[in-house]
């Protein structure tokens, strides 16, 4: 396994349950896994007891999409508790969500809804934003989320507003590259763009995952190997970004374990071409500029 340095945790996959017991029994080449932490606000059972065995083993870093830090509801406090009682459990180095809204008047749609990009939800989004990191005490990550519209009362750009809200709040970046494709497929822009708009010392961790192209439009479906095109923004951003802890998330078509292991050498084998020319004394060197 690699070496961790600093944020660096090395290479992980999304914990899923047809994988539980092989985790535990063979302890596979991976170096951390990432839970939904909603799949484990429970008491006991067992979700929990796997979860335990495994956290012995690995580190682990939790992911929610309940949090609906974007919405004009109330903060939901029965949920941050809940929260807040397995970031305690687990001691992640940090928890994240998506930058997004998903619930109004207390109904939850289970979408990940987008945002307008002004500085009213700036404002709005910074607030709440605060609030929840000085509750749960630990660094939250906040995801780009793949999108299908866009908003005529937009001021700025997707970047220009995340990097904006990472500065006013306080929060880091989980920079989702896969999302950033389907968007800029969907949206007609240039995703290096993107990549080179976000501040570097932004993103601490990296999701890839795959997508059902239609064509005329994409589809975010982490159901999907990752595409060549993925792969190729991938090294983009980790020439751009430096090292940062890179994971794949495989939500449905779950493949077997070794399967996806394979997939994840494939991140391990470029992060190795990339910096192949760092000291190993300063393995978290970043480049300057731009990447064309």
């Amino acid at each position: 396994m690699l070496q961790q340095t600093n944020n660096f945790l090395g290479f992980g996959l999304g914990l899923r349950t047809q994988h539980f017991q092989e985790v535990i029994t063979n302890q596979p080449n991976i170096d951390w896994f990432e839970i939904l932490s909603e799949n484990f606000m429970v008491a006991g059972g067992k979700p929990r007891y796997y979860l335990d065995r495994i956290k012995e083993r690995y580190p682990i870093v939790m992911h929610g999409v309940s949090l609906s830090i974007g919405s004009t509801d109330p903060l939901d406090w029965n949920y941050l508790k809940q929260l807040k009682t397995l970031i305690n459990h687990v001691d992640p180095p940090w928890f994240s969500d998506h930058l997004c809204w998903t619930s109004f008047k207390q109904i939850n749609s289970h979408d990940l809804l987008p945002l307008p990009y002004t500085d009213e939800a700036i404002k709005h989004l910074s607030e709440r934003i605060r609030i929840v990191q000085d509750f749960i005490g630990k660094p939250m990550l906040l995801e780009n989320v793949s999108s299908y519209l866009s908003f005529k009362d937009s001021e700025m750009t997707e970047w220009e507003f995340l990097n904006t809200i990472r500065r006013e709040s306080g929060c880091f970046i989980l920079f989702d590259v896969n999302n950033i494709y389907v968007s800029s497929r969907n949206h007609d822009f240039d995703p290096m763009d993107y990549i080179n708009g976000i501040d570097v010392d932004s993103v601490l961790q990296i999701h890839l995952a795959g997508h059902h192209d239609f064509g005329s439009h994409i589809i975010d479906t982490h159901d999907h190997d990752v595409c060549d095109s993925v792969w190729e923004l991938y090294e983009r951003t980790l020439r751009r970004f430096g090292p940062v802890s890179t994971m794949i998330e495989r939500d449905d078509n779950i493949p077997e374990l070794n399967e996806l292991i394979s997939e994840l050498d494939q991140a391990r084998n470029i992060y190795r071409n990339v910096f192949s020319n760092l000291s190993s004394e300063n393995p978290t060197t970043k480049p300057a500029g731009l990447i064309e």
